[in-house]
């Protein structure tokens, strides 16, 4: 990358801030065809609802949400969930990452999941989950960055298309 990136987990009210900045990220990355569980168009209106939700899930559940900038403009962002659930608290779900095309293949995914890792070994995380689109970019970068694949759903996403894909969960074991 040309400029430093700046990586920051984000409060509630810096969430706020960058709202209009989150749901160009969310749009661009659904109309440019990323399975992040919305079909392009993506309406705007479809974008505040999941913001918001977001945002209540930082308030009551304890979602982490960090950012990526890139001379000061928001380039990508991943969520960490930690499991509801007292026989699941050692756990969490990686949800949304997402990177801007513009940014793409410039190393902010891997930055963005290496700094969530770290901040889940810091809440004392043990196991870390997600899934993604089969054949889909990510599914490479996740092996090579050494998740574990658990299986295969088939039929699990609608794509752009209205055709149903298959999804790979993955998981790691942090030590």
């Amino acid at each position: 990358m040309t400029a430093e990136p700046t990586l920051a987990w984000m409060d509630r009210g810096q969430a706020a801030r960058e709202r209009e900045a989150l749901i160009a990220l969310l749009a661009d990355s659904v109309d440019s065809g990323a399975s992040v569980g919305f079909l392009p168009p993506l309406d705007r209106a479809e974008a505040e609802a999941y913001w918001s939700s977001v945002d209540a899930a930082m308030e009551h559940t304890g979602r982490r949400l960090l950012g990526l900038w890139v001379v000061g403009e928001l380039a990508g962002s991943i969520q960490l969930q930690r499991a509801e659930y007292p026989n699941g608290r050692h756990r969490g779900e990686v949800m949304k990452l997402i990177v801007h095309r513009r940014f793409r293949g410039r190393g902010c995914a891997r930055m963005l999941m290496s700094a969530m890792e770290g901040e889940a070994r810091r809440m004392g995380l043990e196991l870390l989950v997600l899934d993604t689109l089969q054949g889909d970019v990510a599914e490479g970068m996740y092996r090579k960055l050494g998740w574990q694949e658990a299986g295969v759903i088939p039929r699990f996403a609608r794509v752009a298309n209205g055709e149903l894909h298959a999804t790979v969960v993955f998981y790691r074991i942090l030590e």
